[in-house]
């Protein structure tokens, strides 16, 4: 009768199904001596588990404050800071300088700057239309395609029709 009990319990702890009771009453019967031998080869496992329990750890574990988050505390600052500073500085310099305010020289690079980007810009901007001349052919030729399946069809229920 306890052995049935026992295998029982063991059926429903395989399919982790058991109360912490029922596994009470298995560890209780594996400890023991009077271990049927066919049931021998659990006999370790929940003697394993029997001295798992009783173990507990005995160092202590230092608790240490961080001290990081001062850290970055201060650091947040120091951004903050960076970024007023970069927003006034260009301010105390006396407002926006015209072009006659500059050399001569830095004037020729400006207006030679201004020109490189100038004709890169309606470089940028032929080569959008031909993009766009790309596109229109591109539809057209989607538009063939669709046609030519159509004739494909065609063609094949004009053989069906002629076969039978």
């Amino acid at each position: 009768m306890v052995l049935n009990n026992i295998e029982k319990l063991l059926e429903k702890y395989n399919e982790a199904e058991t109360s912490v009771k029922e596994e009470a009453q298995l560890r209780a019967y594996f400890n023991g001596d009077d271990v049927a031998p066919h049931l021998e080869h659990y006999k370790p496992l929940f003697q394993y588990f029997s001295l798992a329990q009783e173990e507990q750890y005995t160092k202590d574990v230092p608790l240490k404050p961080k001290k990081r988050t001062v850290f970055y505390q201060w650091i947040s600052v120091a951004a903050v800071a960076v970024l007023m500073l970069s927003i006034f500085i260009p301010n105390w310099s006396g407002g926006q300088k015209s072009l006659a305010d500059y050399s001569q020289e830095e004037q020729q690079m400006y207006l030679e700057a201004k020109e490189a980007l100038a004709m890169l810009s309606n470089n940028f901007n032929q080569g959008t239309t031909s993009l766009n001349t790309l596109n229109v052919a591109s539809e057209n030729f989607n538009v063939g395609l669709e046609k030519a399946s159509h004739l494909t069809e065609f063609n094949q229920s004009t053989n069906k029709l002629l076969k039978n």
